[in-house]
């Protein structure tokens, strides 16, 4: 299925991992939005789990691994172009896990990656909505 103009809904998967005082932000390295900090993700495949997808993803764009994964939010993410067309639409599912340590280094569609403080969300314009979600994911992780 075709990324731009879909017929349907994609399904994506995010990841907050967090540290005592951080999240982990990688830069958007291909559309839509190239060039935009936002949590590490991507699209499920045909035959994943959400649990899988999220782990592999993860990995692709990031290096990392975690150990356990809570279900923090789902984000719909619609864009439309000048005429009111969806030119993209996902259905993001979001989850969140600690840091189990590591460097992250970016791969994937990641150009960049970085432990960002969660008082300089600013500095990277964070999306609101994503900013909900490691708002949900610190209360659920106690960080």
């Amino acid at each position: 299925m075709t990324r731009e103009y879909p017929p349907r809904p994609i399904v994506g998967i995010g990841v907050a991992v967090l540290r005592p005082g951080a999240v982990l932000l990688a830069r958007r390295g291909k559309p839509p939005n190239e060039g935009a900090w936002s949590l590490p993700g991507g699209a499920q495949e045909l035959g994943e789990t959400a649990d899988a997808a999220a782990r592999r993803e993860l990995l692709e764009e990031t290096g990392l691994s975690v150990g356990d994964l809570l279900l923090a939010a789902n984000v719909d993410s619609i864009h439309r172009d000048p005429d009111g067309r969806v030119r993209y639409h996902y259905t993001i599912i979001d989850f969140c896990a600690r840091w189990d340590g590591g460097e992250p280094a970016p791969g994937g569609d990641m150009s960049a990656t970085i432990w960002a403080a969660f008082d300089e969300f600013d500095r990277y314009e964070l999306w609101s909505e994503a900013r909900r979600v490691i708002a949900v994911a610190r209360r659920l992780l106690g960080l």
